[in-house]
C-alpha cells in the first residue's frame, strides 16, 4: 500500500518535512580559506571544519564504541581539539615595530623618565616625615596635641576655666593638677587639650606632670600620673600600700625615692605624685612609681640647668652620698661632686665631720665638662683662704714652730698654722744622707723649721731643717772650739803664776809654754 498521497488521520502526527540530502563536498571547498592566526599551517593537517561541542539539545553523535566514545568528536562537554586556538608557528610578534630593541640602560632610563613624569611634584620625604609622625595609640588620660597657654577667667568648687587661644569654647583644668594652691582669674597657665566634652561642650584641659584624676579601674592606664595616698607597710618592709582613689596598690621601697630611703615609715599618711608602672584590671594589680616622677621632673630641670650654669656659680644643694674620694651634691637639675681636697683648708681625715647625708650645703662650681656633663665643687673656696692671711704675715727665711702631720717617701709635711702646711723634702731633713725619713722625723713631733719659699700661685711653702742643723752643728763646734782655747789660756796662765822654790837648781830659768794644737 503507497503512503505517498495519505493524509494523516486526526488520530496521527503530522511527520516532519523531508529535506533533499545535500550533496557531500570536501572540507577544503566546503571552508572558505582562514587567514591570519586561522590559516592552515604549511604541510600541515586541515583543521576540522564544522566540528565542535554539541549545542544544547542536540543529539551527540556516537563512533565506534558506543555513544560519546571513539570518532572525530568524542561527545561530552570536552572540546575537540579542533575547537583550541591555532598557533600558525613561525617567529614571535615584533613589540618594536619600525625600531630596534632597546638595550638593558636605555630600558631603565625610559622607565624612570616615566616614573618621574607620572610622579609629578611628589614629595617623598614629606610623605615619609607624615607617616614617622603618626602617633602611636596613647594610654587613656595621657596628653594629645601641642602645649598651648591661655588665661584663667574662672575659678569653681574644683574646676579652674581656662580661655584657650583660637578656640570656640572654653576648657576646664581640675584644680588637684595646681597642687594645693589656688590660681587667681587673669592668670597665664600652660597646658595640653586632653579631649573635648561633646555633653558639656568643653574642653577638657591637663597640665604636665600633673595628676591625672581616675574614679575607677577603666580609667587608670600605664604611664599615668595620678595621687596615691599610702596606707601602710607589707609584712616585709619592702614596699608601701598605697590607695588610688579607693584603688589598692603597692609602692616598691625601690621606686620611692632617687636615692636609697632607710625608713620607709616616714611616708605613711602621706599622699604621693607617682606614676602607673603596672596595671591589670582583671588580676586587680596595679603597681605605681615615685622614682619614675622623680626622674621625669629632674630631667626636665636639667636641660634648663645646663643652659644657665657657669662656672664660679654659687649655689645650693643637697648632699645625697659620701665616698671616702667626696660627696655627691644634687643641685637640682645635676648632681656634683666635692673632693676631699675641697672641704676645708685643713687636712681632711674623715668626710662625715663636715658634712651628712641630706644636708644642705653651699658650695661653688669650680670646673664644669659640659661633654661629659660632670660639675667639680669646693666648699672651702666660700671662706677666706688662710694661707693668704699667713703669707702677710710671716716671709721667706723666718724660722717657726710646726707639728708634722704626715710622713711620705719625699718628705715630710707639717702645719704651720690651721689650714697652712709646708713640706720638707727629704734633702732638707739633715746634713748627712737620709735613707728613710722616720729616721729623722716621725708623725706628731713638733719642730723648728725655716722657710725656704713662698709660692701664692700654687701655695705651696718649702720649708727645711737641714739649714737649722748646720747652723747649729757650726756654732756648736764654734762653741767647743772657744772652750778648748780657753781651756788651754787658764792652763797657760796658771804656769805661769805658780811660786818659784828657791831650792830648786839648774835650768834655764824661763817660763815653760804649751805649744797650741
Amino acid at each position: 500500500m503507497s503512503t505517498e498521497n495519505t493524509s494523516p488521520t486526526p488520530d496521527q502526527p503530522t511527520p516532519p518535512a523531508v529535506t533533499p540530502a545535500a550533496p557531500v563536498t570536501p572540507a577544503s571547498a566546503a571552508t572558505p580559506p582562514a587567514s591570519g592566526a586561522n590559516a592552515p599551517k604549511p604541510g600541515g593537517p586541515a583543521p576540522y571544519a564544522g566540528k565542535g561541542p554539541p549545542r544544547p539539545g542536540a543529539p551527540r553523535p556516537s563512533g565506534p564504541g558506543g555513544p560519546n566514545r571513539g570518532g572525530p568528536n568524542r561527545g561530552g562537554d570536552r572540546p575537540n581539539r579542533s575547537d583550541k586556538p591555532y598557533n600558525p608557528g613561525g617567529a614571535p610578534q615584533q613589540l618594536y615595530v619600525g625600531s630596534t630593541k632597546p638595550n638593558a640602560r636605555e630600558l631603565d632610563k625610559l622607565i624612570e623618565d616615566e616614573l618621574a613624569q607620572a610622579m609629578g611634584d611628589f614629595d617623598v620625604s614629606k610623605t615619609v616625615a607624615a607617616v614617622e609622625t603618626v602617633q602611636k595609640p596613647r594610654a587613656a588620660g595621657t596628653v594629645g596635641g601641642g602645649k598651648k597657654t591661655g588665661v584663667i577667667v574662672g575659678v569653681h568648687g574644683n574646676d579652674v576655666f581656662v580661655e584657650v587661644p583660637g578656640g570656640r569654647s572654653q576648657g576646664v583644668l581640675p584644680l588637684q593638677q595646681f597642687e594645693g594652691r589656688k590660681p587667681v582669674v587673669g592668670e597665664a597657665v600652660e597646658f595640653d587639650i586632653d579631649h573635648y566634652d561633646s555633653a558639656d561642650g568643653l574642653l577638657i584641659l591637663t597640665r604636665e606632670g600633673s595628676t591625672q584624676i581616675v574614679h575607677d579601674w577603666s580609667q587608670v592606664a600605664y604611664g599615668m600620673i595620678v595621687e596615691a595616698r599610702v596606707t601602710g607597710t607589707n609584712k616585709n618592709k619592702t614596699g608601701l600600700t598605697v590607695e588610688v582613689a579607693g584603688i589598692k596598690g603597692f609602692l616598691p621601697a625601690s621606686q620611692l625615692d632617687l636615692y636609697r630611703v632607710e625608713n620607709i615609715d616616714q611616708f605613711v599618711n602621706q599622699r604621693l605624685k607617682v606614676m602607673v608602672a603596672e596595671v591589670n584590671p582583671e588580676e586587680r594589680n596595679l603597681i605605681v612609681s615615685r622614682r619614675a616622677v622623680q626622674e621625669k621632673e629632674k630631667q626636665a630641670k636639667a636641660e634648663e640647668f645646663w643652659k644657665n650654669v657657669s662656672e664660679g656659680q654659687v649655689l645650693k644643694g643637697i648632699v645625697r652620698s659620701i665616698k671616702p674620694f667626696g660627696a655627691f651634691v644634687d643641685l637640682g637639675g645635676a648632681d656634683g661632686l666635692i673632693p676631699a681636697s675641697e672641704f676645708s683648708w685643713q687636712r681632711v681625715n674623715d668626710l662625715s665631720e663636715f658634712v651628712k647625708i641630706g644636708q644642705q650645703v653651699e658650695v661653688k662650681i669650680n670646673r664644669i665638662d659640659f661633654d661629659a656633663r660632670k660639675i667639680g665643687l669646693s666648699m672651702k673656696q666660700l671662706t677666706v683662704s688662710p694661707f693668704e692671711e699667713y703669707a702677710k704675715q710671716v716671709q721667706a727665711g723666718a724660722r717657726v714652730t710646726g707639728k708634722v702631720t704626715r710622713i711620705a717617701d719625699f718628705g715630710a709635711f707639717v702645719e704651720l698654722t690651721p689650714g697652712v702646711e709646708g713640706l720638707i723634702h727629704v734633702s732638707e731633713l739633715s746634713t748627712q744622707r737620709v735613707r728613710r725619713v722616720r729616721d729623722v722625723i716621725e708623725e706628731g713631733q713638733t719642730v723648728i723649721v725655716e722657710i725656704l719659699s713662698m709660692d701664692a700661685t700654687t701655695r705651696r711653702i718649702a720649708l727645711s731643717l737641714k739649714k737649722i742643723a748646720s747652723e747649729e752643728e757650726a756654732a756648736a763646734e764654734a762653741a767647743e772650739q772657744a772652750e778648748h782655747e780657753a781651756d788651754l789660756k787658764a792652763a797657760e796662765e796658771a804656769m805661769a803664776n805658780r811660786p818659784v822654790n828657791p831650792n830648786l837648781r839648774g835650768g834655764i830659768g824661763s817660763v815653760i809654754k804649751f805649744d797650741k794644737p
